[in-house]
């Protein structure tokens, strides 16, 4: 039986480019849509840009043009750009428009009927020298929970804490740079604390909606039975203010935040005016339609807490389940402009080109958690080379063009051995359930491994040998026709990730497009191929040398009044071992830091140690040699966490210089065991 399936995306904010840090989700959820719409299903998806909020006004200020202008002009580059990704939207709309402003507002009303709804007056930051109240991103200070400096006034992007911009430590004003003035102003409030919301959270964030990490995140911030942790969610900002004025309250305009998911139902509402698809169908409450939303683990508190409370509490129905993945680092750290590879979706199709060979790599590291997944620029070249190109192609390259030679572009029959042995060696059961379960990775492997098969076939008969010998016509006809049908299958089960190259397949075969249902059904005896054409090449590593060069901002020189990191480094190097037996002023001394180990290595000639390359932050990873060698395999270290002593006086040792100490637990069994810290723990941070 049919599904019927909403999907939607994060929406992307109308004040920066997509990078390749966002196209982690629009991929994940692309193919995700792609597989259920060729099983069958009824399955929309749809997005918008989001388009609200005080950087969209300053921004178009600054440049001169409207808001409706900037964010006009940004919707085109953001499609353009999924396009080119091949990231098949049924609708990508804007928060900025009537249907989005209908649901908000109506959604408010609602509120406010239902007694959830709360007008006070409170404290705010507002901007001298701007003369403005200042928006919960425009205040920057020092969390309070973890204590990261340069965090937004809504939420710590390293510990994920929520909080009031009031409770940051030492704020300023992201606009001017001023220090805020805290004044009175009236505000809305979604009333999160009360009761029917706290006892709905707690059932739903246990309902099975939520991945378990995710799960288990939320009733951290829900707090045990009876604890009320929740607080009331300010849903209002003043003017000047790009967005929608709140209903019966001139000059107050809603949050950003409140209006953005509401986009979900604008832009479903437009496909619906457009199809003639009953909206009440898949968003009324009791809908036996499925939703389900794609984010990213930084906006999970919203999604999960916020959005759920206010759709049950209005009349509609919540997501099914929300698919929250983790964020892209490259080659093993963060994006960095200076090191060229914070990479815009644009840059890369410049550069690079193919596209697709984006979408495999992503889905060849996607697994359905919530970890973070890293494009590593050597191993992607090294992948995409030896699985598209040296597995997948190669079986059409070496052999589509004997049918066209030889035998007038028909195929002839099949191996009957050969094919058998090729459906036996795969589940096409399992490989659907990966795709269902987003475990992408695992996908892919199946069906490399299938290709492998399909190779070692080729290689065995080997048809250039056979098209030199005499009676051997029938048999290499014969080959190259189980390699067409071969071909064939593995394309079908790769259409989800590679769906432009799919459609170039089905040009080549002369086949209808490919359905999940249609596998393992062999090509016809006297079935007419396409002359065969490249599809794809080898990927240059050039060009990823170029995209990165020209994504690479040259390093500012670094003056005396700005080298406070190596100023730091020089003093903690100065500081004289720590004695056995320290006071708590002493302990002070000590500067414990988060640490990622980049690299983990065998010492040759070491018995007991393993040589670490730990990125605590600074500008160049520090080498340490640990002696944990008996207990862990460093292939396996590599990207994890750990802590290190980064102020211990470097040590001259046999096989070079520790710049450190990692911290390890043992007792008197057998064993080692480096520290790890909590997640959301970043390289840098001190440990008090």
């Amino acid at each position: 039986m049919s599904r019927k399936i909403l999907v939607t995306s994060a929406l992307p904010y109308a004040n920066g480019s997509i990078h390749l840090g966002h196209l982690v989700e629009y991929i994940q959820t692309d193919i995700w849509v792609r597989f259920q719409k060729m099983r069958g299903n009824t399955c929309h998806y749809v997005c918008a840009d989001d388009t609200h909020g005080t950087p969209i006004m300053l921004r178009a200020k600054t440049e001169g043009i409207t808001p409706e202008q900037l964010i006009s002009r940004v919707w085109q580059e953001h499609y353009d750009d999924f396009a080119a990704f091949h990231v098949a939207f049924d609708n990508y709309g804007s928060t900025n428009s009537n249907e989005t402003k209908e649901f908000a507002q109506g959604i408010y009303r609602t509120l406010r009927a239902n007694d959830l709804i709360e007008v006070r007056s409170i404290e705010q930051y507002y901007d001298p020298i701007e003369s403005m109240f200042l928006p919960d991103r425009f205040i920057k200070g020092e969390c309070p929970k973890c204590h990261a400096k340069d965090q937004y006034g809504d939420n710590c992007e390293v510990c994920g804490a929520a909080y009031a911009p009031t409770d940051l430590i030492e704020p300023f004003s992201a606009v001017s740079g001023a220090k805020p003035e805290l004044r009175n102003s009236d505000h809305y409030f979604f009333k999160l604390s009360a009761d029917s919301c706290q006892q709905f959270l707690r059932e739903w964030t246990r309902s099975g909606s939520l991945q378990n990490e995710a799960a288990n995140k939320m009733q951290e911030w829900l707090g045990a039975e009876g604890e009320n942790k929740l607080t009331d969610w300010d849903i209002s900002r003043d003017a000047p203010y790009f967005g929608f004025e709140i209903p019966d309250a001139p000059g107050k305009y809603f949050y950003v935040w409140l209006d953005a998911p509401v986009g979900y139902m604008g832009s479903f509402k437009q496909l619906c005016n457009k199809t003639g698809i009953d909206f009440n169908d898949y968003w009324k409450q009791g809908s036996d339609a499925e939703l389900y939303h794609f984010i990213g683990k930084d906006i999970l508190y919203f999604h999960a807490l916020f959005w759920p409370a206010m759709l049950q509490h209005a009349g509609f129905r919540t997501p099914t389940k929300l698919f929250s993945h983790g964020f892209l680092t490259v080659n093993g750290e963060k994006m960095s402009k200076s090191r060229g590879t914070f990479i815009t979706a644009r840059s890369y199709i410049d550069h690079i080109k193919n596209t697709e060979y984006l979408r495999y790599y992503y889905a060849a590291k996607l697994n359905g958690s919530m970890e973070d997944l890293d494009l590593n620029l050597d191993d992607f070249v090294a992948k995409v080379n030896s699985d598209l190109i040296g597995k997948y192609i190669n079986i059409a390259s070496r052999c589509a063009g004997f049918i066209s030679k030889k035998f007038d572009g028909k195929l002839g029959s099949t191996d009957s051995a050969a094919t058998a042995e090729f459906k036996s060696s795969f589940d096409h059961g399992e490989i659907a359930r990966c795709y269902e379960d987003r475990d992408y990775a695992r996908a892919l492997r199946e069906i490399m491994r299938l290709a492998d098969v399909a190779n070692q076939y080729i290689a065995e008969k080997q048809p250039w040998a056979m098209a030199k010998l005499e009676g051997k016509e029938m048999e290499l006809h014969e080959v190259c026709s189980t390699a067409m049908t071969m071909f064939r299958d593995l394309t079908l089960y790769l259409k989800p990730v590679l769906p432009e190259l799919a459609v170039q397949v089905e040009n080549f075969l002369n086949i209808a497009p490919l359905t999940w249902s249609g596998a393992w059904q062999a090509l016809p005896s006297a079935h007419t191929i396409n002359t065969y054409q490249h599809l794809a090449t080898r990927l240059d590593p050039k060009l990823i040398e170029g995209m990165v060069a020209a994504n690479q901002e040259s390093l500012k020189p670094m003056t005396e009044s700005h080298s406070e990191t190596r100023h730091a480094e020089h003093q903690q190097r100065a500081i004289a071992p720590i004695a056995e037996t320290i006071s708590i002023d002493d302990f002070a001394k000590i500067d414990l830091r988060v640490a990622r180990i980049a690299n983990a290595e065998h010492v040759e000639g070491a018995e007991k140690l393993l040589k670490l390359t730990l990125d605590i932050g600074e500008e160049n990873p520090r080498t340490v040699f640990a002696g944990i060698k008996s207990a862990y395999d460093p292939e396996k270290l590599k990207g994890r966490m750990t802590v290190m002593v980064a102020n211990l006086a470097p040590r001259k040792m046999k096989f070079g210089m520790s710049e450190g100490m990692v911290l390890a637990a043992s007792g008197e069994t057998p064993g080692l065991f480096i520290l790890s810290p909590d997640d959301g723990a970043q390289p840098g941070m001190r440990i008090k």
